[in-house]
């Protein structure tokens, strides 16, 4: 059972977006594809978990604070009366270790992920205890990625490797015990601890002038065109979208982009760019939002 589920964080949203309509530093376009690399991970592990039985109840993407220090989960399942933390990897290539370092294939030294897990582990711990909560921890350091190996790794660790994924899944499907109230109301309290705004967001800042305007493709972000009056084609990859399909979700972008701004059919026509329709931006608008004011004084909520 899902308590907390997992969805995007507006920092890789926000980042997404940026990278389409502005040219990203090296270091911001890195950070901003680790996101992306990071997510799909995640996503790949709850395609596993989707086969983990009821018994269990699942947190995902947690993001905590306890002693000044913020730690984040990216999934916690409780069940059998104990915790599972999972921090998931989607390294790829190969990697190996000289004692507690851990080293790329080009010998450069990266974090080692373990210690990441234990400080988690017991960041957690004492904050659950703070809060009358005391359940054993189980911690496990999850690498979903099949291109991914490990030289020199310590038998008995707390990493699940590829293979073993799906024998670890069976594993926790012996689980027969029933959830409890007191279990859920335990794990709806800790998915009150989540804190809803990251510190750590690293979104350059950027303005309306400095972004390149356009409807960009829902497939592969190439930018748009208008193919006749209703349609918009893909100048890459060929893929279509009605106008107003690509008006929403261009409109989504802007009030991500700008959460401050009005949305006006002026702005919103610049916005889009391709679209050459003044009328046609103003249909959307008034089918799909609420109207405020009259003619050139209006915008919309």
């Amino acid at each position: 059972m899902i308590i907390k589920p997992r969805v995007e964080t507006e920092e890789l949203i926000v980042l997404r977006y940026l990278n389409n309509r502005l040219k990203l530093s090296a270091n911001e376009l890195s950070y901003y594809l680790n996101l992306e690399k990071g997510f799909i991970g995640e996503i790949s592990f709850d395609e596993w978990m989707k086969g983990v039985n009821q018994n269990w109840l699942i947190l995902n993407d947690l993001l905590l604070e306890n002693n000044n220090s913020i730690f984040q989960i990216d999934s916690l399942l409780f069940g059998l009366n104990k915790l599972l933390i999972f921090e998931i990897k989607n390294y790829e290539g190969d990697f190996y270790l000289e004692g507690e370092r851990w080293y790329s294939s080009t010998n450069l030294e990266i974090k080692n992920p373990l210690h990441q897990l234990r400080k988690s582990e017991s960041l957690l711990r004492s904050l659950l205890q703070k809060n009358g909560i005391n359940l054993p921890i189980e911690s496990y350091l999850i690498f979903v990625n099949p291109e991914f190996h490990l030289y020199n790794a310590i038998q008995n660790s707390p990493i699940i490797f590829p293979p073993q994924i799906n024998r670890f899944m069976k594993k926790l499907n012996e689980n027969t015990i029933p959830t409890t109230n007191k279990q859920i109301n335990i794990a709806q309290k800790i998915s009150s601890l989540h804190l809803n705004y990251s510190p750590f967001s690293r979104i350059p800042p950027y303005q309306y002038t400095d972004l390149q305007k356009g409807v960009f493709c829902k497939t592969c972000s190439s930018l748009t065109s208008q193919h006749n009056r209703n349609l918009l084609i893909c100048q890459k990859c060929g893929e279509k979208e009605t106008i107003t399909s690509g008006i929403l979700r261009t409109v989504a972008e802007f009030k991500t982009l700008f959460p401050t701004k009005q949305l006006e059919t002026n702005i919103i026509h610049e916005w889009c760019k391709v679209i050459k329709s003044k009328k046609s931006i103003r249909r959307v608008l008034k089918e799909n939002f609420t109207m405020v004011g009259h003619s050139g004084a209006s915008h919309f909520l």
